[in-house]
C-alpha cells in the first residue's frame, strides 16, 4: 500500500512539474558565452540553468549568473568553448526540481585574440585559448551588495580573509598568489566603502604565472562613478563591462598607470565621465589610456563621444620595447586621441572612426604607428603628425602657423605609414609626396604604401624631430599573425560587436548632421547616463560572500557553521583558536589543496604540539603532503592519514595534537557538526565503499531529491540531481568529503574518503 501511495505521489508530482515548465523566450550565442531568458514562475522559489554541447551534458551553472528582471528572468553563461550548445532551464517549486525546459540549438563564438597582448604564446586574463577557465580559476560574483562583503583568503595577503572587491586585489598584489582570478561584475555597481583614490586597481607585481580576468556578466555590467587602474600587473583581462560617470578628478575610465605587460582590454563600453577641473575635462579624463606599458591589445570597445579617447605614452623616454595594438574599435562621435602616441610602436588597423570632431590618430615624439584597413567616415583630420602637415596649416592663411595652429601637441613628430583605409568627408588628408599639395614631402600627415610589406625609408622623416619609421610591422620577429579585414568589413564587423554582449543595454542615437563637428557635451547623452538605472530587480544566491566557493541559499549550509581553519602558509604559528607550538618550514614542499597551494608547513617533531577546545561535536582535518600515509596521534592515541589527508570525529572537549610520525603539516580545519549531521542518524543511507576510487553506491531507504558534495572547508564540489544507485566522483582530488543527501524527510551527512 505504501508502494503504491508512492507512486501515485510521484505520478501526481510528474504532471505538476509538467505544468510548471518555465516557458523559454530568448535563446542565444556569443563570444564564449550564451543567454537564456524565461518568464517567471509565480511559484518557483528559484531557477536552475544548465548547458550542454562539446561534450558536456547538463552542466549546472552558477546561482548568481540567474537574475530578475521583474517581467522575465534571465541567465548568462560564461567561458564556453566555441561550438554548438543547447540551455535548459527549470523551476525549483518546494525544493523539487520541475521538468527542464530546453532551448534550440545555438552558436558560441570564439573571441578575436589578436594582437600584442597575445605575443611569446601569452594568453591574459584567466581564460585559455579556448575560451575556458584555465585550471584552477576562483571566480568572484560581484553585486552592489556584496562589493563590499565579498571574502577572500590569498596566500601572501597582510590580513586574511579579504573582505572587500579592493582588499582581495590588493591581496594579489605581491604577486604570491598565482591561481587565476576571475571577477564577474554584475548589473549597475557604485562606488565601493574602499577604493584606492576613487579606482579599483588591479596589480599582482608582474607574476608571469598570474592572471586576472575583471569581466561583466550579460549586457548589463556598469562600473557607475568609478574607475579601474591596472598597475606592475602582468596577463589582466577586462572586458564586457561599461565605465561611465567616472570622476574625472580621480583618473581615466580605465588606465594602464605603470609598468604593465600582456594586458587586453574589450567588448567595454567607454561613456562621459563627470567633469573634471580641467578645461579639458568636460566629458571626463582620459576613457582608456595607456602609459608605461608594452604587449598592449584594445580591441571591439566602444567610444561613445569619448573627449580624450587613448593616450598612448608619457614619459617613456624610449622606443625600444614598446608595443601595442588597436583593432576593431567604435569611435563612435569621439573626439580625439584615436590614439594619440608618443613613442610607441602601435598597430591600428581595422578600427571604424564614425564622425570625429577633431582628429583620428596624431603620433609624436618618435613613435612608429601603422594605421591599416580602417574606416574614417567624417573624421576631420583622420591622420595627424605633430607640428607638420594638416596639423599645423591654417586654412584661412593657406600657410603653415606653428605657434597657434597644432592640432594636438607641439612635441616633435612621430612617423606613420598608411595602408588601405577607406577615408570619407574628411577635412583634409595629405599623403608624402602627393602631388596635389605643396612641399609634401615635408608637410604630410602619413606615408601611403601601395603593399602591406612596403618598408618605409630612413630618407623619409618628421619634420620637427627628425625622427623616422622603424618597420615594427614588417619584422617577423616582432609582429603577431593576424588577418585583416577589409575596412568595409571591419566597419560591418565592429558594428555588431564591438561593446558589451549584443551592443549593451543602454541604446543612443547621435546625429551625424549635428554630432559629427560638435564636439561640446551632448546634453541629452549626459543626462540619459546620469540618470541611468538598471532594470535588475534581483539576483540569485546574492549573499554576503557570492562566488563559486559559496552557497548561501543552501540549505546544506547549516553543516559548515563554525568551521575554524589555519593556513599555516597564510598565518604560520598565530592563531586565536589553536594554541601552536613548533617550528616552521618552507622547504618540505608545495602542497595543493582544494583552491589553495601550501607552500609553508609545522614541523611534526617530538615538540611539537597542538591544542584547542572544541564546544560540540566536529570533524578535525589535518592535510600534510600528498605522500604522507603514516600517523599523527591525537589526544594521545595514533591516526593513519591517507595520501596527506586526515579526517576524524571529535567529541566536545579539550584535544592536543602531537607526534606520531615525523610528520610535515600544512592546513586544519575543525568543523562543528551542526543539526543535519547528527539529528537524521536513525535514517540510514549505506554508503559504500568507503574509501573508494571513482564510485560511491548508495542504497537509500527514502526517495533521494540531491546529493551534493562539500569539501570539510563547506565548498560546494558538485551536485547531483535524482541520483539513485551510484555517483561517480572520479574527477574530483584525492580527499575527504562531506556527503550531504537531500530526502523527503530532511538531511542525511555521511564523511567518506576519495582515494
Amino acid at each position: 500500500m505504501k508502494n503504491q501511495l508512492f507512486i501515485c505521489c510521484a505520478f501526481l508530482w510528474t504532471i505538476i512539474s509538467w505544468g510548471q515548465q518555465p516557458t523559454i523566450t530568448n535563446t542565444q550565442g556569443w563570444l564564449e558565452s550564451a543567454f537564456i531568458t524565461w518568464q517567471p514562475i509565480v511559484e518557483a522559489n528559484s531557477y536552475r540553468v544548465y548547458y550542454s554541447g562539446e561534450g558536456q551534458t547538463d552542466v549546472l551553472i552558477d546561482d548568481q549568473l540567474v537574475r530578475d528582471y521583474g517581467s522575465y528572468f534571465r541567465a548568462d553563461v560564461l567561458g564556453l568553448k566555441p561550438g554548438q550548445y543547447t540551455l535548459s532551464v527549470a523551476a525549483v517549486i518546494d525544493d523539487i526540481e520541475s521538468e527542464k525546459t530546453i532551448s534550440e540549438t545555438i552558436t558560441v563564438k570564439p573571441h578575436d585574440r589578436t594582437g600584442f597582448s597575445f605575443s611569446n604564446g601569452r594568453v591574459p586574463g584567466a581564460y585559455k585559448q579556448d575560451g575556458t577557465p584555465k585550471d584552477q580559476a576562483v571566480i568572484l560574483y560581484i553585486t552592489e551588495n556584496t562589493k563590499n562583503t565579498i571574502t577572500l583568503e590569498v596566500t601572501g595577503a597582510n590580513n586574511n580573509p579579504c573582505v572587500g572587491l579592493q582588499n582581495i586585489l590588493e591581496g594579489f598584489k605581491k604577486g604570491k598568489d598565482a591561481r587565476p582570478l576571475i571577477i564577474r561584475a554584475i548589473g549597475q555597481i557604485t562606488d565601493l566603502e574602499y577604493m584606492d583614490k576613487g579606482d579599483i586597481v588591479i596589480e599582482n607585481n608582474n607574476l608571469a604565472t598570474s592572471y586576472i580576468t575583471f569581466e561583466g556578466v550579460g549586457n548589463d555590467a556598469v562600473a557607475d562613478g568609478w574607475g579601474i587602474r591596472i598597475k606592475n600587473a602582468s596577463n589582466i583581462e577586462v572586458r564586457n563591462l561599461a565605465t561611465m560617470n567616472t570622476d574625472s578628478n580621480e583618473g581615466d575610465n580605465i588606465g594602464l598607470q605603470q609598468d604593465n605587460e600582456y594586458i587586453w582590454i574589450h567588448h567595454c563600453d567607454f561613456f562621459y565621465g563627470d567633469a573634471g577641473s580641467d578645461s579639458d575635462q568636460a566629458k571626463g579624463d582620459g576613457a582608456l589610456d595607456c602609459k608605461r606599458s608594452t604587449y598592449v591589445t584594445f580591441s571591439y570597445n566602444h567610444f561613445w563621444d569619448t573627449g580624450k579617447s587613448n593616450l598612448l605614452g608619457l614619459s617613456e623616454n624610449t622606443t625600444e620595447g614598446l608595443y601595442i595594438t588597436y583593432h576593431h574599435n567604435w569611435y563612435d562621435h569621439s573626439d580625439s586621441r584615436h590614439p594619440r602616441v608618443r613613442f610607441y610602436s602601435a598597430h591600428v588597423y581595422n578600427n571604424y572612426y564614425d564622425g570625429n570632431a577633431k582628429y583620428g590618430v596624431g603620433a609624436t615624439l618618435g613613435s612608429s604607428v601603422f594605421v591599416e584597413s580602417n574606416y574614417f567616415r567624417n573624421c576631420k583630420y583622420p591622420i595627424l603628425t605633430s607640428m607638420q602637415g594638416s596639423d599645423v596649416y591654417n586654412e584661412t592663411t593657406g600657410a603653415n602657423d606653428y605657434g597657434n595652429m597644432p592640432t594636438f601637441s607641439k612635441e616633435d613628430g612621430g612617423s606613420i605609414k598608411v595602408f588601405n583605409n577607406v577615408i570619407l568627408d574628411a577635412k583634409r588628408f595629405v599623403a608624402y609626396g602627393d602631388p596635389n599639395f605643396p612641399n609634401s614631402t615635408v608637410d604630410f600627415d602619413g606615408v601611403v604604401v601601395e603593399n602591406r610589406n612596403d618598408n618605409i625609408a630612413n630618407s623619409i622623416h618628421s619634420n620637427y624631430g627628425n625622427n623616422t619609421y622603424n618597420n615594427f610591422d614588417t619584422d617577423t620577429a616582432i609582429l603577431y599573425n593576424y588577418t585583416a579585414d577589409t575596412p568595409e568589413e571591419a566597419k560591418t564587423k565592429v558594428m555588431t560587436y564591438s561593446g558589451r554582449m549584443f551592443g549593451g543595454d543602454f541604446k543612443w542615437e547621435f546625429n551625424n548632421a549635428v554630432d559629427d563637428t560638435d564636439s561640446d557635451v551632448n546634453q541629452g547623452l549626459k543626462s540619459a547616463l546620469k540618470n541611468y538605472k538598471t532594470t535588475l530587480v534581483a539576483i540569485q544566491n546574492d549573499g554576503e560572500n557570492s562566488g563559486n566557493d559559496d552557497d548561501d541559499d543552501n540549505p546544506d549550509q547549516e553543516i559548515i557553521e563554525g568551521d575554524v581553519v589555519h593556513n599555516f602558509t597564510l598565518s604560520g604559528l598565530e592563531s586565536s583558536y589553536f594554541d601552536i607550538s613548533g617550528n616552521l618550514s618552507d622547504s618540505k614542499g608545495t602542497v595543493t589543496y582544494g583552491d589553495l597551494t601550501l607552500t609553508q608547513c609545522l614541523k611534526i617533531e617530538s615538540s611539537t604540539t597542538i591544542k584547542f577546545t572544541t564546544d560540540n561535536a566536529s570533524i578535525l582535518t589535518l592535510v600534510f603532503n600528498e605522500d604522507f600515509n603514516k600517523t599523527i596521534a591525537v589526544n594521545g592515541e595514533k591516526y593513519s592519514a591517507t595520501q596527506g589527508i586526515l579526517s576524524i570525529d571529535l567529541p566536545e572537549g579539550v584535544h592536543e595534537i602531537t607526534k606520531g610520525d615525523v610528520a610535515n603539516l600544512y592546513y586544519m580545519s575543525v568543523t562543528h557538526k551542526a543539526l543535519n549531521i547528527e539529528k537524521l542518524q536513525h535514517t540510514e543511507f549505506k554508503v559504500y565503499p568507503n574509501p573508494t576510487t571513482s564510485v560511491l553506491h548508495i542504497t537509500p531507504t527514502l526517495p533521494i531529491n540531491s546529493i551534493k558534495v562539500f569539501s570539510l572547508e563547506g565548498r560546494l564540489i558538485k551536485t547531483f540531481r535524482n541520483e539513485y544507485g551510484s555517483i561517480d566522483i572520479s574527477d574530483i582530488k584525492p580527499g575527504s568529503y562531506l556527503l550531504s543527501i537531500a530526502h523527503s524527510k530532511g538531511t542525511t551527512s555521511k564523511i567518506f574518503v576519495k582515494q
